[in-house]
């Protein structure tokens, strides 16, 4: 069943790259991905999935769903397709839907005696304002049992872990004066930042080693030398392996800002202006994806990378388990959003690598549905993970 899956896939690589190098020539950032979303969701409903455009709250976000049977496992696949502003598609995602489309298909195709689900997801502006957790707000991926992504890369791996990130607006109000002849009536928001800041570095040695916090200042009141600033702003970055970690880490970061504003009498405004979730690792899935990239002799195969940035999708794997297959298609040890990712966009080697994550995709999701016993482990592997982190936090 597998080759024959395997087959279709490589039969339309053509028509794989023919999608891909369009989405790659008419690059759409976060929200504006009109023509990438209606290419995939047209080819969708072109091969019988119900389709429904605009998900999630999302003009350019989509589900397509195809059943057999009732009450079997369902499937998630998800795809981005969002370009990086000035840059194109330098992290390509421009393979994501294509390769997501050539899997589900496959998987559709096969002669499956079990009842299954597949749910395509599309899911816009992973690089902005991170869709999928937009999404997950407007009630999607509550239908799949898990969530099965690709992604080009410079090997062929899968991540165990990601950092949460919270990306934080701190303002400050305070109360111009002549700083020189009423310093007295005046009332610094800039001071208030810099105590801020200096309670942050003051923070950083009692807090576990995964924290990370990083700052910058972005405005703040645009007078002369000699007057009091009556208003200043700043952005933080929270990142850590565990966002249970990070909301005990956020409750101190409050009384910080809380004690700047009142060391300088000023008043002050904390906005979350994104909560980014750290993956639940699933290891035992994503085992099963390196098992069927070693047994299709997938490129650059390296191990599990233990630790990654931040992601979207961590969102939805605090939910469910979920892997992304990266598969190579540059150079090792070329970066992501970088010309050598651009420069490679269309070549031979994108090609075989929507290919070959989509076999990868295809193989895992028929192993799950098909092997007695497999879900069951990858599920409460998933749970013991969970657990795990839970037990982690700090008091």
């Amino acid at each position: 069943m597998k080759n024959a899956a395997f087959a279709y896939i490589r039969s339309i690589g053509s028509n794989l790259k023919e999608m891909s190098d369009k989405i790659f020539d008419n690059p759409e950032t976060g929200l504006n991905e009109y023509q990438a979303s209606a290419l995939l969701c047209d080819w969708l409903e072109q091969e019988g999935f119900a389709i429904e455009r605009g998900v999630g709250g999302l003009p350019t976000a989509f589900r397509a769903v195809y059943q057999q049977g009732e009450d079997g496992l369902s499937i998630g696949l998800l795809c981005e397709y969002d370009a990086l502003d000035k840059m194109g598609h330098a992290c390509a995602h421009h393979l994501q839907g294509p390769c997501i489309l050539a899997a589900a298909n496959s998987i559709k195709r096969s002669d499956i005696s079990k009842p299954f689900k597949l749910v395509v997801y599309g899911t816009p502006a992973e690089e902005t304002v991170s869709g999928k957790i937009i999404m997950l707000k407007g009630g999607c991926f509550q239908d799949i049992d898990v969530a099965l992504m690709m992604h080009g890369g410079a090997t062929t791996t899968v991540d165990v872990k990601s950092l949460a990130n919270y990306l934080v607006e701190v303002e400050f109000f305070g109360t111009s004066s002549h700083a020189a002849i009423q310093p007295e009536m005046g009332r610094s928001a800039l001071d208030s930042l810099l105590i801020a800041f200096q309670g942050v570095e003051f923070l950083r040695e009692h807090i576990p080693d995964d924290v990370r916090i990083h700052y910058a200042i972005r405005s703040s009141s645009d007078q002369p030398v000699n007057v009091v600033p009556d208003y200043a702003k700043a952005l933080f970055s929270i990142r850590s392996n565990n966002v249970l970690t990070l909301d005990a880490v956020l409750a101190r970061f409050h009384n910080i800002m809380e004690g700047a504003a009142l060391m300088m009498g000023t008043k002050h405004t904390v906005t979350i202006k994104k909560q980014v979730a750290n993956k639940i690792p699933s290891r035992r899935l994503n085992q099963v994806l390196v098992d069927n990239a070693k047994a299709i002799n997938a490129p650059t195969i390296r191990p599990p990378r233990e630790r990654t940035g931040s992601t979207d999708f961590g969102n939805i794997m605090q939910l469910i388990p979920g892997s992304c297959i990266r598969v190579a298609f540059v150079p090792e040890g070329t970066p992501s959003h970088s010309q050598g990712f651009l420069d490679a966009g269309k070549s031979e080697a994108a090609t075989e690598a929507m290919i070959v994550g989509a076999q990868v995709l295809a193989g895992a999701a028929l192993d799950i549905i098909q092997i007695d016993g497999l879900w069951e482990e990858i599920y409460q592997d998933y749970e013991q993970e969970k657990n795990t982190l839970q037990k982690e936090v700090i008091n």
